[in-house]
């Protein structure tokens, strides 16, 4: 009996039988991407902005999470839920969406679309909030200077509404977004605008075809005002298709 061929094929199978294990294992790391990293040393937010931008920062990210205990830098990869994540995530009222993975090097990513305030809202009944492009409510937290400001008899309902569209046609306008300082709600919900230039109001009546109105408006800068004199007249009538009403300015004796 020869000893060498019973040896060399004890070789091969120990050999085929080395490639099956290291072949299992692999397949589990690939499966497995925490696996290869035990412990999280990377945390990583990514907020998506819109037009109006640092409405919602990585600091208030990070400051949700750790309240809610869900911050995971320096927990073992395992333990790490990215649905929990998320799902605490949404609860912020300024996020849209929110989406978590893991990656093979112990790095958490978290990537988050803001929801894109259009209006600040400061009726006379005390209520201050922003108000979304979808209508929803934001609280009033911090301070965004490049917002129309509604003030006067606005109730929630006409805020979610009305105020939408209107406020998304003025943020995508850039002669408005730099003209309109601020919208007035009188008590039969018509509307009072308050340029930035000039000393006059516009009375723009119900918050009906507001981008026709506004068109007319600017042919009237355009072609009125820019000859007249931006102070002539204190308050501009564009209610009606056909007709724009003004008011001169009543002259002061020196």
């Amino acid at each position: 009996m020869e000893i060498k061929p019973i040896i060399k094929k004890a070789t091969v199978i120990l050999i085929d039988c080395a490639l099956a294990v290291y072949l299992v294992l692999a397949v589990s790391a690939f499966n497995r991407p925490d696996a290869l990293t035990n412990v999280c040393g990377e945390v990583k937010i990514d907020i998506q902005e819109d037009v109006v931008t640092g409405f919602l920062k990585a600091d208030d990210v990070k400051t949700q999470l750790l309240r809610a205990k869900l911050y995971p830098l320096g927990d073992p990869m395992e333990q790490v839920k990215t649905r929990r994540i998320e799902e605490a995530l949404l609860q912020n009222p300024f996020v849209e969406t929110a989406q978590c993975y893991k990656t093979q090097t112990g790095r958490v990513c978290i990537t988050l679309t803001q929801r894109n305030p259009v209006v600040r809202v400061k009726a006379d009944n005390g209520d201050d909030f922003y108000i979304d492009s979808h209508g929803n409510m934001m609280p009033a937290t911090r301070y965004i200077s490049d917002l129309v400001i509604v003030t006067g008899h606005v109730s929630r309902q006409y805020a979610q509404k009305v105020l939408p569209s209107i406020g998304s046609y003025l943020l995508q306008n850039s002669l408005w977004r730099n003209q309109v300082e601020q919208l007035n709600v009188l008590a039969d919900g018509s509307m009072e605008l308050v340029p930035r230039v000039g000393s006059h109001i516009v009375y723009l009546g119900q918050p009906t075809d507001f981008a026709k109105k506004l068109d007319r408006l600017e042919k009237f800068y355009k072609y009125g005002l820019s000859k007249a004199g931006w102070n002539k007249y204190s308050y501009i009538n564009i209610e009606f298709h056909n007709q724009i009403i003004c008011k001169r300015t009543k002259q002061t004796s020196s």
